[in-house]
């Protein structure tokens, strides 16, 4: 079993009365959360309940009329955990009366990535319930388990949970090309068009080929031949099925600076290697850079806060920052660079800090220096890879 970084705050909420809601991707390990949260409850004292609705006998209970599901779940324990929530009819309505009852009931749930999730949260549960994103592993969390496990493993079979049931590289490669099958099937099938599956399909080989590089819907739309809509369409589908992360650009509206363009990202490596039937090692690979800016990426998407945004900067004449990390509106300037023999400020990097002066601290990740250099009034911080791992820039965790 591998340790999550995300238990422990999970952990504390299970003395909160507010519902937890975890969303993610399919088989990124929200059940094993569930099931491990259960664990920690019960070793409290807590009587508990579980419920997984992805089984028919399971969801079949819950054929009731909505006042005989919220007596059962009141009824059930101290702390009810749920799968697939998203499965039980008017599951909102059905919370904010488990929660307003007085039972004191605390409703843990899960939910796949699915457009059925955003239909039942826009049911109004203000101030009742909480969040959570669950990502594939980080690699700090395979070391924890394995600390031979290398970042090139990473960059090549990402971090989805199952890959550490697979004894041997064509194991993780099947078992990646399976799990992005069934996303097609399972989450994608219901909202595509079956004669647009084929489309489909060939707009993820294309996110997956220009990650990272700027990729408007117009020329996606001439290269799988369907309209500017339908495309925007798609886009919108894998943002809210948590597979596809846009990345805005970062602008205060100075001259020669691109202001409503997109980058795309995968959620998980693995899954964008298996996209493009690629999974080489990262050293003899044309995108290395590009793996190591989205393992970047990845990292700090994996710590979510609601005074934190990412973004990127570029102008128009080619200057360009990899990330933008913002807290409380202060921008952090990131540089992710794959090779580097000096500690060199990248002239990116020199740009942005020219144009705002008032930015603190800048960091540039690397393989190999680890050291600190001023420019002008900025301290620029030069990280290793592994270093960025166990301490990223974030004011909190």
């Amino acid at each position: 079993m591998i340790p999550r970084f995300i238990f422990n705050k999970l952990r504390d909420e299970l003395k909160r009365p507010e519902i937890n809601i975890l969303l993610g991707p399919r088989q990124v390990g929200k059940t094993t959360l569930l099931r491990q949260l259960e664990e920690y409850a019960i070793s409290r004292g807590s009587k508990t309940a579980f419920f997984d609705l992805e089984q028919p006998s399971t969801l079949a209970e819950f054929n009731l009329p909505d006042r005989r599901i919220i007596e059962k779940i009141t009824a059930a324990g101290d702390v009810v955990f749920i799968d697939e929530f998203h499965y039980l009819q008017n599951a909102s309505k059905i919370f904010k009366a488990v929660f307003d009852s007085g039972a004191g009931t605390k409703i843990v749930c899960s939910g796949s990535s699915s457009l059925e999730i955003h239909k039942h949260l826009k049911e109004s549960l203000a101030g009742r319930r909480f969040l959570w994103r669950v990502f594939p592993l980080q690699w700090g969390e395979w070391r924890a388990a394995d600390k031979d496990f290398s970042l090139d493993t990473y960059l090549r079979y990402g971090g989805m949970p199952g890959l550490s049931h697979a004894a041997d590289d064509s194991r993780k490669q099947r078992l990646l090309a399976e799990l992005l099958s069934a996303y097609i099937l399972k989450d994608v099938k219901s909202l595509v068009k079956e004669e647009n599956i084929r489309a489909f399909n060939h707009l993820l080989y294309l996110l997956a080929e220009h990650q990272g590089s700027l990729v408007s819907a117009a020329s996606l739309s001439g290269q799988i031949h369907l309209s500017v809509k339908a495309v925007n369409h798609y886009l919108s589908i894998l943002e809210e099925t948590y597979v596809n992360f846009p990345v805005y650009s970062y602008s205060r509206n100075l001259g020669n600076e691109l202001k409503k363009s997109t980058k795309n990202y995968f959620y998980d490596l693995g899954i964008r290697n298996a996209i493009l039937k690629d999974f080489s090692a990262p050293a003899g690979r044309p995108d290395k850079g590009l793996l190591l800016e989205s393992y970047v990426l990845l990292k700090l998407k994996a710590h979510p806060a609601p005074n934190r945004d990412i973004k990127f900067w570029r102008t128009r004449d080619g200057a360009e920052v990899d990330f933008i990390l913002i807290e409380d509106r202060r921008p952090i300037p990131i540089e992710v660079k794959s090779a580097l023999t000096q500690p060199e400020i990248p002239s990116g990097l020199k740009r942005f800090l020219a144009r705002y002066p008032d930015v603190e601290r800048a960091y540039v990740v690397n393989p190999s220096i680890s050291t600190t250099r001023r420019f002008q009034d900025s301290e620029i911080v030069f990280l290793t890879f592994p270093e960025f791992e166990e301490n990223p820039p974030l004011s909190r965790l």
